[in-house]
């Protein structure tokens, strides 16, 4: 399979990036806004506005997710925040997913063509890849940039090419505007080249000019997106706070996972880490007595960013997917390494229809997961997820007020953290925030949580609640006003004297 054609390849390779759209797009819009993908669509809907980017290194990150997504929303014909729609902001990372898919094919020379090919398949139908490739943030695109950068840097050290050399700085600058972890990763990729340079001491090390280059496009790259385009300069100085903010997340702040978290998530059959020891073992024998020794370095890469991001307390699972590219070339490595050692036909039949069946159980995992249960709680990836019952809202509220012909009613929520409200609220001009200890004033319609309704009893004394299901264990009540004889019997006691 090696000796293919290049455009067969190719081919092979734009058949399974279609079958990665065809998986994804499904009922795009079906599942809840989680409260992540709500602020980020809060950051489009800004810049739709007029505003600047403007980088928060407290709670945020960088703006490559948001200048990737503005001209999409522009062509859908958004004009403002209100305008977006779940479909148009998670087709973007739906695109940016399928370009990983393709971008495999650019692979084969460096990995080999089994490899990239089984990779490409699990990208394209496994649970992990699929769910987090429809969700509206950061990772799909950090994983993009990430394998652009080693796919373009191995090029330009081969070749000797500048022009890769400045698409590998942009990619790396890409990846930093993307999340502050991109420092993670440049670490395990520096633990790679030491590896490889401790393999092959008379190894060439890159040409100055090749290193001047990529350093100068990914400063360019990082300048150019973290000052939204010249028109932010102070960003610099919320830079000097990323790093600290970055260690103090590490610690955990409520999200602490144990050492084998990711490994659940990664494999929960334990099926792949039998295939990735095959890989490891064939990338060693390979890189014994041979010239090529990338796919252990791709080893060393990933196994340092899995041991890193699994030592750090603060786990989330769509973090697992910086983790699922090593491992899915990994695999490949392993597939390849059973094909070239089993040379009897019937005994790679045998292994071609073990591989099918396994991808079938992908295949199943992923319905079940990103289709038919996307935010039920007991899906380990949808993690602190909206819920379903929260869409029930904003058609409640446009219910009420239609009987008092409330064209555009006065909504006050209060909560201390009121995410995804904002996006769902989007569609009414006049919607209050405030604080629990924030004065709110008078209001159609109050939004509070449990917490906080006591609070405000003297104010809600003339409203009744409705509960909404927001997240799991988490309860929103919506206060409606009395119906006139209920209120009046609630007003006329505190009249008497």
């Amino acid at each position: 399979m090696a000796n293919l054609p290049p455009k067969f390849r190719w081919a092979i390779f734009f058949a399974l990036a279609l079958l990665a759209l065809a998986v994804r797009l499904p009922q795009l819009g079906v599942r809840p806004m989680h409260t992540d993908e709500s602020i980020n669509a809060y950051i489009v809907g800004q810049l739709l506005g007029g505003e600047k980017f403007h980088y928060d290194p407290q709670d945020r990150h960088g703006p490559a997710l948001a200048a990737e997504t503005l001209p999409a929303a522009r062509l859908f014909g958004a004009k403002q925040f209100a305008d977006l729609t779940e479909v148009q902001l998670r087709l973007v990372p739906v695109l940016t997913g399928v370009v990983t898919v393709l971008m495999f094919g650019a692979g084969v020379e460096m990995f080999g063509f089994i490899a990239c090919l089984v990779a490409a398949i699990l990208f394209a139908v496994a649970p992990l890849p699929v769910y987090y490739s429809r969700y509206f943030i950061h990772e799909t695109l950090f994983v993009a940039a990430t394998f652009g950068f080693i796919l373009s840097g191995w090029r330009a050290c081969k070749n000797n090419s500048l022009g890769f050399a400045a698409l590998a700085g942009g990619c790396a600058g890409l990846m930093l505007a993307c999340k502050e972890t991109a420092i993670i990763h440049f670490v395990a990729l520096g633990v790679a080249l030491l590896c490889g340079w401790w393999l092959q001491p008379r190894e060439k090390l890159p040409a100055p000019k090749i290193l001047a280059t990529t350093l100068v496009a990914f400063l360019f790259t990082v300048m150019i997106l973290f000052t939204w385009f010249g028109r932010n300069w102070s960003v610099f100085t919320d830079l000097n706070h990323a790093v600290p903010r970055l260690v103090a997340r590490a610690g955990g702040e409520g999200h602490e996972k144990p050492f084998g978290y990711y490994f659940y998530l990664l494999d929960p059959m334990f099926v792949l880490s039998f295939v990735a020891a095959a890989g490891v073992y064939g990338a060693i024998c390979e890189a014994v007595g041979s010239t090529r020794k990338t796919s252990l370095l791709l080893i060393v890469y990933g196994l340092a960013v899995f041991v890193i991001y699994s030592a750090i307390p603060y786990k989330t699972p769509w973090l697992a997917l910086n983790l699922w590219l090593p491992l899915a070339l990994i695999c490949g490595f392993g597939v390849q390494a059973f094909w070239e050692h089993i040379k009897s036909p019937a005994a790679r039949w045998g292994m071609a229809i073990a591989l099918a069946i396994l991808l079938a159980k992908l295949g199943t995992q992923t319905k079940v997961l990103a289709f038919d249960q996307p935010a039920d709680e007991k899906n380990p990836l949808a993690y602190a997820h909206t819920s379903e019952d929260l869409l029930r809202l904003p058609a409640r509220l446009r219910e009420l007020a239609q009987p008092g012909k409330l064209s555009s009613p006065r909504i006050a929520v209060v909560a201390a953290d009121a995410w995804p409200l904002p996006w769902y609220l989007r569609k009414f001009s006049q919607v209050g925030f405030w604080q629990p200890n924030q004065e709110t004033g008078n209001a159609d319609f109050f939004i509070t949580t449990t917490d906080v309704a006591g609070k405000l009893a003297e104010r809600l004394k003339s409203f009744q609640p409705e509960f909404f299901g927001w997240r799991p264990n988490v309860l929103l009540i919506l206060w409606t006003p009395l119906p006139e004889k209920k209120a009046a019997e609630v007003l006329l006691p505190s009249m008497q004297p």
